[in-house]
C-alpha cells in the first residue's frame, strides 16, 4: 500500500498557550465530569440568535446560511482565516448594513429580517473595532460618555467614570487619547462599549493592533470585565489561540459556512473535519485507504470509524500525539533536530525504513533534546489521531 507523509505547519507559534487552554478545559467533554464553561440552555431565550443569514456583495456569496446562538454572559468567539466572512457576520449583527436573507434576533427582539431592519443605535448593542475609533479632539471621559444615552449629563458622566474606573484607568479621565499608549486605548475604547450597559457586545480583533506581551494581558483583563458586565459577546477573531483562551464556544467558519461550533476542548479533541484539526495546529499528514476499519500507516494502524471499505482517507497526527522512547516497540525513527521551544521541545524525525525517510514532527512537553542520528521509537496518542475521507 502506498503512503504518503508530508508534515503541514499552521500555526507554530501558538501550540503551547492553545494546548494548555485545551488540556484546561478537556474535561468538559468528559461526561462523568460538569461542564463549567457558560453554554446556552434550552429554555433561555438567547442574547443573540442568527438563523439562516446569508450575504452577498456583488455576485460573491460571503455568508451562506449561517446558524448561531449566543447565551447570556457567554462568550462566543467566530473564528477563521482571513476572507471567511466572520466580520461581515459581526457588522450584519451590529446593523452596520441590512441583510438579505436570514434573520438577526437580539434578546428575543427581530433587529433583521427581510423588510425589517433596525439600525446599530437601536439595538443596544456594544461596539468594539480594531482601530478603537475613539475621538481625539475628546478627553477620555467624553469618549466613554459618548455612548450614553438617555440620562442627564451628570449621570453620564458618573456611569462613564465608573466605566473608567473598571479599567484601572480612572486617573486619564482629563487626558485626550493620544497620550495614552495602545493598550491604554484599548481599554477606554472597552469601557465606551460597556458603559451604555449593552446586552450584547461585538468584537471585531480588539487585540490585534497590540505587541504580543501586551496583548496577552488586555486579553485577559478584557475576557474578565466582560464576563463582570453580563453581557453576551460575539468576538470575531482569525487567531486559534485567542479563541480557545477567550472562548466559552467557538464557532469555526470557513467560505461563509460555520463548519463547527462546540467548546474549546471539543473543537481541539473532536474535529469534525480535516480543515478545523489543521487550523487549531500543525498536523503530521498520512494518506491511505480504510481496510476492515482501519488505516495502516508507517506509524501503525489507526481506526477509522464510521468510514466506508476502501475509502481513501487522510490521518492527521498532532505533533503533541506523536509519542517518543528510547527502546519502545514501535516504528524507529532518526532524529534530524531538536530544538527547545519553551515549555515543550520540538524533535524533527525521518522514518527509517519509508521511502525518502519521510519528515514528521514531534512535540515533547519539557526539555526533550535527543541527539541528533538517535534512534526513537514511535507510537501513537488517538486523542492526537484523526481520520476524514481525503
Amino acid at each position: 500500500m502506498n503512503l504518503r507523509l508530508t508534515f503541514n505547519s499552521v500555526r507554530e507559534s501558538v501550540h503551547d498557550s492553545l494546548m494548555q487552554h485545551a488540556r484546561t478545559h478537556a474535561s468538559a467533554i468528559d461526561a462523568t465530569k460538569p461542564v463549567l464553561l457558560r453554554v446556552p440552555r434550552q429554555t433561555e431565550t438567547p442574547a443573540l440568535a442568527v438563523a439562516g443569514l446569508s450575504h452577498r456583495y456583488g455576485t460573491a456569496r460571503v455568508i451562506d446560511d449561517v446558524d448561531l446562538t449566543v447565551a447570556r454572559g457567554e462568550i462566543l468567539c467566530l473564528v477563521g482565516p482571513s476572507g471567511c466572512g466572520k466580520s461581515t457576520t459581526l457588522r450584519l449583527v451590529a446593523g452596520l448594513e441590512p441583510i438579505e436573507v436570514g434573520r438577526i434576533d437580539i434578546a428575543g427582539v427581530t433587529a433583521s429580517a427581510p423588510g425589517i431592519y433596525k439600525p446599530a443605535e437601536e439595538r443596544n448593542v456594544g461596539l468594539m473595532f480594531q482601530d478603537y475609533a475613539l475621538f481625539p479632539h475628546m478627553t477620555v471621559l467624553d469618549n466613554v460618555a459618548f455612548g450614553i444615552r438617555g440620562v442627564p449629563r451628570s449621570e453620564r458622566r458618573a456611569r462613564a467614570q465608573a466605566a473608567l474606573n473598571e479599567v484601572n484607568l480612572g486617573q486619564y479621565a482629563g487626558a485626550h487619547p493620544h497620550v495614552l499608549s495602545g493598550g491604554q486605548q484599548q481599554r477606554v475604547a472597552l469601557a465606551r462599549a460597556l458603559a451604555p450597559k449593552p446586552a450584547l457586545m461585538l468584537l471585531d480583533e480588539p487585540f490585534s493592533g497590540l505587541d504580543r506581551q501586551l496583548r496577552n494581558q488586555v486579553r485577559d483583563d478584557t475576557m474578565h470585565l466582560l464576563k463582570q458586565s453580563g453581557a453576551a459577546t460575539m468576538l470575531v477573531t482569525h487567531d486559534p489561540e485567542e479563541a480557545m483562551f477567550m472562548a466559552d464556544r467557538i464557532a469555526v467558519m470557513r467560505a461563509g459556512k460555520i463548519e463547527q461550533i462546540g467548546i474549546p476542548a471539543e473543537i481541539y479533541y473532536r474535529p469534525a473535519s480535516a480543515f478545523v484539526a489543521e487550523f487549531f495546529s500543525e498536523v503530521n499528514r498520512m494518506e491511505g485507504h480504510v481496510a476492515d476499519g482501519l488505516v495502516e500507516t508507517p506509524l501503525g494502524r489507526v481506526r477509522a470509524d464510521g468510514l466506508p471499505e476502501g475509502m481513501p482517507v487522510q490521518v492527521l497526527v498532532r505533533p503533541e500525539g506523536v509519542r517518543l522512547t528510547a527502546n519502545g516497540s514501535g516504528p524507529g525513527a532518526h532524529v534530524m533536530a531538536a530544538r527547545m521551544l519553551g515549555r515543550s521541545s520540538l524533535v524533527h524525525l525521518s522514518l527509517a525504513g519509508t521511502p525518502d525517510d519521510l519528515h514528521l514532527h514531534a512535540r515533547v512537553p519539557g526539555r526533550f533534546l535527543p541527539c541528533d542520528a538517535q534512534t526513537l521509537s514511535i507510537s501513537l496518542d488517538p486523542e492526537q489521531t484523526f481520520v476524514f475521507p481525503r
